[in-house]
């Protein structure tokens, strides 16, 4: 598969770049994708819930009457369950959420992702650009350039760019990560995958295929 390299001012620079086909062109494996969200998605829970048993809630060690001659039903202490203020039955405990997922899983459910955002013509190719200072206004530029105000834009670097990843960390639907660091979750988030010409390559050799060429 081919696509147009574009400059940050929106125009075309008349080459092509190939996606391979064993990164962005494979059959899909939706089991693998769901997976690899599942644990994502349960990996960012801190699990740090509680609350507060019968034993834990502060007073009621009183008993708060007779058990018998007040015409009531026996109670035993004000901070049984069925009390207000009482403690729970129950309730949530701290605990770990991590769920693991073995890596060639995980590797075909990026592959997965990849190709469904590439059969779906929502990715972008850029010549690489940096800025000299972090500056929102630019990155809101370069968006409108490509035709990609409004949108879920998850940007792609081939390394740490500290001045790309300040200029669009304030706006609400723009993410910018280096390429080897995407997961699933990221790719599938995001409507328009805009991809570093090298950010490309990186992201080639790190899941394993080989590197694209630049065509005519």
């Amino acid at each position: 598969m081919q696509v147009p390299v574009y400059r940050i001012d929106g125009t075309e620079t008349g080459r092509m770049i190939e996606l391979p086909e064993a990164v962005f062109g494979i059959e899909p494996h939706d089991h693998a994708i769901y997976l690899d969200v599942k644990a994502y998605l349960a990996n960012q829970r801190q699990g740090t819930h509680k609350t507060k048993k019968r034993s834990e809630v502060r007073g009621g060690g009183r008993k708060p009457w007779r058990q018998k001659g007040t015409g009531r039903a026996r109670q035993g202490s004000i901070r049984a369950p069925h009390w207000v203020g009482g403690g729970r039955v129950f309730g949530p405990v701290p605990r770990d959420y991590r769920q693991e997922v073995n890596r060639k899983v995980k590797r075909l459910a990026r592959l997965s992702a990849l190709s469904y955002k590439a059969r779906s013509g929502a990715i972008r190719v850029v010549e690489d650009f940096d800025f000299e200072v972090p500056k929102t206004r630019r990155f809101v530029e370069l968006l409108r350039n490509l035709g990609l105000e409004g949108q879920k834009v998850l940007l792609l670097t081939p390394a740490t760019q500290p001045n790309l990843y300040k200029s669009g960390r304030n706006l609400p639907k723009v993410q910018v990560l280096e390429a080897p660091k995407v997961t699933t979750y990221d790719i599938l988030n995001a409507q328009v995958l805009v991809f570093e010409e090298s950010a490309v390559n990186r992201l080639v050799e790190v899941l394993g295929g080989v590197a694209p060429a630049e065509a005519a």
